[in-house]
């Protein structure tokens, strides 16, 4: 491939889904990032494959052979850790209000696919489209395998100890006081199931990457916003022990995946995880030019097709 002052998005094709098995243990981080090929990472439990951070979702991103689930963390009401990306429920359930004015108990009842459908999980589509609508509730029935406790918001412990040969990678969402105490619960969770050498864990805000890392500091972290773009804009290295950066191709307006950041983060020795910021990239075509252009992981919204790209790009290597 060409090199070019930054890589544009692929047109949108589909491809047909591939099934690998999980691994047997849970690999450390360690040994993920010497796999000797990228890895696919599901997005939320694959968000616009299956319906955002439900158990269902990161359930069919393990059956389709993905080497790692991303999670979104943040702390209800009563100091419950939960995976949610938005501070309220409006985005993917029946209810509302916001996630840090809710006990468990409350938003455990809501049903987190009520808005997804097969093009997005949006509120203007035709009452036929939201085809698992209702299964949480139990006025619809679950799919073969499933209960109506996979539509939920989950726990973060729950969804753990249900995979557990999964690595993780976690974002803690939010920052100030919430944030970290959501860090220092995130850091005794992943103490007490002994899952401190499979996680990787981030933030937005790089304060409370470095809070966390005083909670737990023999788990991986990666650079928040501050961090990478003092890396990309002006080369200043990473802090020390860090070496994974997870980026989008363009970060508001600004060319993110260029030839010589890429160049650049592999001379330092760093690892590159692209989540897509546009919806352009999330097809077989853009995962392969993803891939193309030597990135090492990504954490993607359509975890078979992304799995299926990685074998097609290792076979052909």
């Amino acid at each position: 491939m060409a090199p070019s002052s930054t890589v544009e998005p692929p047109p949108t094709t589909d491809a047909a889904p591939t099934t690998v098995a999980a691994p047997a243990a849970p690999l450390t981080i360690e040994q993920l990032l010497h796999l000797g090929r990228p890895i696919v990472l599901a997005h939320a439990g694959g968000e616009d494959q299956h319906p955002h951070s439900t158990p269902y979702g990161f359930a069919e991103s393990v059956k389709a052979g993905v080497d790692m689930l991303d999670f979104d963390v943040q702390l209800t009401k009563d100091g419950v850790l939960v995976v949610q990306h938005d501070d309220n429920v409006e985005r993917t359930t029946h209810g509302t209000g916001k996630i840090a004015d809710m006990t468990y108990a409350e938003l455990s009842l809501l049903d987190n696919a009520y808005w997804f459908t097969a093009d997005c999980t949006c509120r203007d589509q035709p009452d036929a489209a939201y085809v698992l609508r209702g299964m949480r509730t139990g006025d619809k029935p679950a799919p073969a395998g499933y209960t109506p406790d996979d539509f939920i918001v989950p726990r973060f412990r729950d969804i753990v100890e249900r995979f557990p040969s999964m690595p993780l990678n976690i974002e803690i969402k939010g920052n100030g006081d919430a944030a970290v105490a959501a860090a220092k619960e995130l850091a005794t969770e992943l103490t007490q199931l002994d899952r401190l050498h499979n996680a990787v864990v981030t933030s937005f805000d790089d304060a409370i990457v470095t809070a966390f890392h005083g909670f737990a500091p023999t788990v991986e972290v990666t650079p928040g916003l501050a961090a990478s773009a003092a890396f990309i804009l002006g080369r200043t290295p990473l802090p020390t022990g860090m070496r994974i950066l997870q980026m989008p191709p363009e970060y508001e307006k600004i060319p993110v995946l260029t030839p010589e950041n890429i160049a650049a983060s592999k001379a330092a020795g760093y690892v590159i995880w692209v989540w897509p910021n546009d919806h352009a990239w999330e097809n077989p075509v853009g995962y392969k030019l993803l891939l193309d252009i030597g990135l090492d992981g990504l954490n993607i919204n359509y975890p078979d097709q992304g799995v299926a790209a990685v074998k097609a790009f290792v076979a052909g290597s």
